[in-house]
């Protein structure tokens, strides 16, 4: 674990702010893959450079939420950070499961698409709510298949939560792959509810695809 623990206050005004809650990161999950995807990765990733992708990702969602822009834009932007911070691929796989391996590269896509814009929409309109908390980053150990980047946030009246990123550069950056909070994968949380729109749609990724898009 790094010496030096970096706080990151949040509280607008402040560019580095970043109103945080449990949903606000269950939204980051779907910035996520499973573990069990995750062969050996490259060498050029280090705990430093995992914990800067972990600060970046806060700043660039304090952006958005103090921007003052419209929330269909909000939303926008929110997409497309995760287009940027995201291993969208290893996801798209990861919370279909074993009915990626049966997907076409066309389904793969168009499922990936879709899932990051149903996670845009479903967190984006919830930003303004998520006011209020500090994030401590508090080192990060290479585990061999990834870096974990250790936190532990706090909120106004509630008690502190560890919360756990994940994070790889397979793709030859440094993206995000989990999000553990007090334990849970919220990637194998996803993972359960696109599995119950998949069985509603009778296991179709095409009928899946397309209640994504009218979701969130």
């Amino acid at each position: 674990m790094e010496q030096n623990f970096t706080r990151i206050r949040m509280a607008m005004p402040r560019n580095n702010d970043f109103p945080i809650t449990r949903r606000v990161l269950l939204g980051l999950a779907a910035s996520a893959g499973a573990a069990a995807l995750m062969p050996g990765r490259a060498r050029a990733l280090t705990p430093d450079s995992a914990s800067v992708l972990v600060q970046n990702v806060t700043s660039e969602i304090t952006r958005i939420i103090n921007s003052g822009r419209s929330e269909s834009a909000m939303i926008g932007d929110f997409e497309r950070m995760m287009a940027r911070y995201a291993d969208m691929p290893t996801i798209a796989q990861s919370v279909l499961g074993p009915t990626a391996r049966s997907a076409s590269g066309g389904q793969l896509s168009a499922f990936t698409d879709a899932f990051r814009g149903y996670m845009a929409r479903k967190y984006g309109r919830r930003f303004r709510e998520f006011i209020g908390g500090t994030v401590t980053v508090a080192g990060a150990q290479d585990t061999g298949r990834y870096i974990e980047v250790n936190s532990t946030v706090t909120m106004p009246g509630q008690g502190p939560f560890e919360v756990r990123f994940r994070v790889w550069d397979r793709s030859g950056q440094a993206l995000f792959i989990d999000i553990l909070i007090e334990g849970v994968s919220l990637v194998i949380s996803e993972r359960s509810e696109i599995g119950a729109i998949l069985d509603r749609n009778g296991g179709s990724i095409d009928g899946t695809i397309q209640t994504l898009r009218g979701m969130g």
